[in-house]
């Protein structure tokens, strides 16, 4: 089993991106978060496919998840790992579905990190730290304000989760807290 130094190296080896590093540490974040509310016993898996989940996004974007496959293969991970991490771009650039909770977790989570963190940081005080709910959901509504981000991935992977958007929204919120230092979100200066 990979150890989340070993995750880390390998995603640093790949990843040069402070952007990346920092999306990674807010999954992994989410992902502990929601190994711990779900009462998992292998919470460092969780925490470790959220941290190399987009192992393979800078170096081979038109790639993404099927070079995964190749490099954590020639790695010698679990098959139980790599399907966890490439299932979180199913219908998007994967044809693995998530049907672990543990990949319906990253599936719902990851799109919606980003819509938190876009969210933070137009809030005057670029933090995660005193966000609620409402702000996000405010901003979800304007299709314009991170565009890019996968609206109905979130909706779905909630629906897969059998919990509501707001719950979502919320844990991924709290789990992202845990870091927020860390992925530049404590609030001004943290930069």
């Amino acid at each position: 089993m990979p150890s989340r130094e070993e995750a880390y190296e390998l995603f640093t080896k790949y990843n040069k991106s402070e952007s990346l590093l920092k999306h990674g540490l807010a999954v992994e974040a989410v992902m502990l978060h929601f190994a711990e509310i779900f009462g998992e016993e292998d919470k460092e898996k969780w925490g470790i496919i959220g941290l190399i989940h987009d192992l393979d996004y800078e170096m081979y974007p038109e790639e993404h998840c099927k070079k995964t496959r190749e490099i954590l293969t020639e790695e010698n991970w679990p098959e139980d790992y790599i399907h966890g991490i490439v299932s979180h771009g199913w219908k998007i650039c994967s044809d693995e579905e998530p049907k672990e909770r543990m990949e319906k977790v990253l599936y719902t989570i990851d799109e919606l990190t980003g819509l938190i963190t876009a969210v933070a940081l137009v809030r005057p005080s670029k933090s995660v730290l005193d966000m609620k709910v409402k702000s996000v959901k405010k901003k979800w509504k304007d299709k314009s304000f991170a565009a890019g981000v996968n609206r109905q991935v979130i909706e779905e992977g909630a629906e897969m989760l059998g919990m509501s958007l707001d719950e979502i929204i919320e844990e991924t919120i709290k789990g992202m807290q845990n870091v927020a230092e860390e992925i530049g979100l404590g609030g001004m200066g943290t930069f």
